[in-house]
């Protein structure tokens, strides 16, 4: 398994559940299309390219590309800290569907695990980076403070979000992956001491 420094984004659930086979690193769906009017994901994959850099893996097809061209042109940093992960054209279908997309490709999804590894690395990703030693705030860590498990625990989830300014809708596990690729342990807890 690569640990990758950088945060790695893809198209939907289907590719983050295959890429978590073959990589330890944040992984960031755009939902499709609805990266198109997430306007919260948007500034979250500006901060992320800007603090750990990004990779983007979309499908092969049309539409993976107009995704990957979008993701492009909103990082305002000239590309820099954005690289781009391909993978090759395969024909076919994804088991779980009925028919093959409009232009009959396998996606992120569809691909082997070797396919995937050779499409970061080929990509330069950052691998074995020193965030990964770092000592990483838990979901134990979010019930003590509230943000999981308890009553309130989704409007504290959505309150620290706002103040954080990430994605109000994220679920308890997605804000843990963020944080821990955003902050430090103490930095995360200094930032959690003026909501409680």
């Amino acid at each position: 398994m690569l640990k990758i420094n950088e945060a790695i984004v893809v198209e939907g659930i289907y590719d983050k559940k295959k890429l978590r086979q073959v990589v330890d690193a944040v992984i960031i769906t755009t939902n499709g299309f609805d990266i198109y009017s997430n306007k919260a994901k948007a500034v979250l994959l500006r901060r992320l390219a800007r603090e750990r850099g990004l990779i983007v893996l979309t499908d092969s097809d049309r539409a993976g590309f107009r995704i990957r061209g979008y993701i492009k042109s909103i990082i305002s940093d000239g590309g820099t800290r954005v690289k781009h992960a391909y993978i090759p054209d395969v024909l076919g279908k994804e088991r779980r569907k009925n028919q093959a997309g409009k232009d009959g490709l396998l996606g992120v999804e569809g691909m082997s695990a070797d396919v995937l590894e050779k499409a970061l690395t080929d990509a330069g990703c950052a691998v074995e980076s020193s965030v990964a030693a770092r000592e990483k705030i838990t979901k134990a860590d979010l019930y003590e403070h509230g943000l999981a498990g308890n009553k309130n625990s989704a409007v504290l989830r959505r309150e620290l979000c706002r103040k954080l300014k990430l994605p109000v809708r994220i679920s308890a596990n997605a804000l843990l992956e963020i944080i821990n690729a955003l902050y430090t342990r103490d930095a995360f807890f200094d930032e959690c001491k003026t909501l409680f």
